[in-house]
């Protein structure tokens, strides 16, 4: 709530008059004359001039949030062999919880990764729902021939949202960010025939 009055000043018209016949001094026109007179005066909710953040503007901030960029991992370290899969996965931070102010307004964003894009490096590309894990537990792999590849993962983040303490809601829409890359090699094995008894 707010106490407003309003008030008004009479102002020499063009013809060198006053609307309502006040002595304008002979004032160029324009120009106040006389005291302000209040009007009226009366409480005022002025919520409606600085309502909460939008869905749309929380989203705007959701956007520049400086989420992390979490790294492609593969198994195993160093180089692959072809014929064998390679393990991919991810130990970055999957949830973070930021307090931004937006126009006086305390926001709560809770950012969660979501969605999972592997780029192998050999033109395919997985998706997933979790960050993978090392081997034996993987959910993430994928076979190479021979050759060297780079491998990254680009994160989707989702996220939801509180302004000043009330009820939870969804960040309508995601935004993605990609961690450091990943270069290995993969070789083939040939088979070499050998004598067990030398």
């Amino acid at each position: 709530m707010q106490m407003l009055v309003i008030e008004q000043q009479r102002l020499v018209l063009a013809d060198g008059t006053t609307a309502d016949g006040f002595d304008a001094l002979g004032g160029a026109p324009g120009t106040p004359v006389g005291a302000w007179i209040a009007l009226a005066q009366s409480c005022v909710d002025i919520t409606a001039l600085n309502p909460p953040p939008s869905p749309g503007e929380v989203f705007r901030y959701f956007q520049t949030l400086p989420l992390p960029q979490l790294p492609a991992h593969q198994q195993p370290p160093g180089n692959a062999l072809a014929g064998l899969p390679v393990v991919f996965y991810t130990d970055g931070p999957t949830t973070q919880t930021f307090t931004v102010d937006i126009r006086g307004f305390t926001v709560d964003i809770v950012a969660t990764a979501t969605g999972f894009t592997w780029h192998t490096g050999d033109g395919t590309t997985l998706t997933s729902t979790d960050p993978g894990a090392p081997f034996p537990d993987h959910t993430v792999s994928h076979d190479y021939r021979s050759g060297t590849y780079t491998a990254s993962l680009t994160t989707t983040w989702s996220g939801t949202y509180s302004v000043d303490g009330g009820a939870d809601a969804d960040v309508p829409g995601t935004t993605t960010t990609d961690g450091a890359s990943v270069t290995f090699s993969v070789l083939e094995a040939r088979p070499v025939l050998t004598n067990p008894y030398d």
